[in-house]
């Protein structure tokens, strides 16, 4: 693919029989080649800036315009050190310092890096300079520029989420700590009951470590897509009749779950683990923020991608519901619908294991005014056995 293209704005500057300045004809072959590849510099979501063999800017694309605040007819024509006067964070002049038409003959470009526009702002700029042989002259130097936004935002997230993990360890940490502490320095001292008490505090506390770094890792595989499912025949029904059994054995009435199974249930390969986890987590989450009964419905599914059967899981209460400027943000990282603990993680890692089987989730309000999930996933049979 061709790379150095001109901009829009280039194009119109010029009367259609005017002679070009040097560069501006390469320029508008390679915009012919790209506009014949069907894609334009303004189509693409990077900034893109093109300077010729003489290190004047050729194409300056609305992306970099918007970038840098700068017009992008004023930069056609400029030098290339004018029209992006960069400078990187010890204050030195970028251009000047990378010399991009000088220097080695074997460079062939720039990583990217963060560099500043005048006024301090910040810029991701990598750069490829083009060359028709392989230590020849510079030909071309093509500039990629890119916001830092996305990447604030995603360092702002890492930032949250150490902060997060750093708060839910210390409680159970500390709590580990000192029994362990007190039993090996004062064993003799306490009865069989006092030990058993502290022992089985340490061990649900280890518990809750044990889950919270299961999350972690349930995040990093969601977020590179390493996230494995190990397909196996499911009975949702007896998953279902399983989560409801500990909730029932933990203390909860069992006039508190009902669960409809309807007829006409389509054969479900899914991963028994990660089924037993969005369970687990749905249930957890009525019982724990909703109130009143809690409605486990599972039904075929009229509609699924490609037209495929699945199985639909519905999952509501009867408290007061999720209030309609939160839905948005209910399967993000970190959202907590109420104050009663959590990590604020389970959602997030539900949407992530039902989006790796193929299925969708949904929430909503339910019909007696709870919070209502509602997630689908295809049959999901092996290729081998379809």
């Amino acid at each position: 693919m061709t790379v150095g293209t001109d901009g829009s704005a280039q194009a119109r500057s010029a009367p259609p029989h005017a002679q070009e300045p040097p560069g501006q004809e390469a320029a508008a072959d390679t915009h012919e080649q790209a506009g014949f590849a069907g894609v334009l510099p303004d189509d693409l979501p990077d900034g893109l800036v093109v300077a010729d063999e003489t290190g004047r800017v050729v194409t300056f694309n609305s992306a970099a315009s918007r970038i840098t605040a700068v017009p992008g007819d004023k930069a056609l024509g400029l030098p290339l050190d004018q029209a992006l006067p960069l400078e990187d964070l010890k204050g030195r002049r970028w251009w000047a310092l990378t010399d991009p038409y000088g220097g080695l003959a074997t460079r062939r470009g720039q990583p990217e890096r963060n560099l500043l526009l005048p006024g301090g702002r910040e810029v991701l700029v990598s750069a490829r300079y083009i060359r028709e042989r392989p230590t020849g002259p510079v030909r071309r130097v093509v500039i990629c520029l890119r916001g830092t936004e996305a990447r604030r935002r995603t360092e702002r997230s890492h930032a949250e989420l150490i902060a997060t993990v750093a708060h839910e360890l210390r409680s159970p940490l500390t709590s580990v700590k000192g029994f362990t502490a007190t039993l090996l320095g004062k064993w003799e001292r306490f009865n069989d009951e006092q030990k058993r008490l502290m022992l089985e505090t340490v061990d649900a506390d280890a518990g809750r470590i044990k889950r919270l770094i299961a999350e972690l890792l349930d995040i990093s595989r969601i977020d590179s897509g390493r996230l494995e499912v190990r397909r196996q025949p499911v009975d949702i029904a007896a998953a279902i009749g399983r989560h409801v059994q500990v909730h029932t054995t933990g203390g909860q009435s069992p006039d508190r779950f009902f669960v409809r199974i309807m007829p006409g249930l389509p054969a479900l390969w899914a991963d028994p683990d990660k089924i037993d986890q969005i369970l687990g987590n749905l249930l957890e989450n009525a019982v724990r923020h909703g109130e009143g009964t809690v409605t486990i419905e599972v039904a075929p599914a009229r509609t699924c991608a490609d037209g495929e059967e699945g199985t639909e899981v519905t999952v509501s209460d009867e408290g007061p519901g999720i209030p309609e400027e939160s839905m948005s943000r209910v399967f993000t990282r970190f959202w907590r619908g109420s104050k009663r603990g959590g990590t604020g993680l389970g959602l997030y890692i539900v949407k992530g294991v039902v989006e790796a089987h193929g299925g969708t989730i949904t929430v909503g309000r339910g019909p007696r005014g709870g919070a209502e999930f509602r997630f689908m996933l295809p049959v999901g049979t092996p290729a081998h056995l379809a």
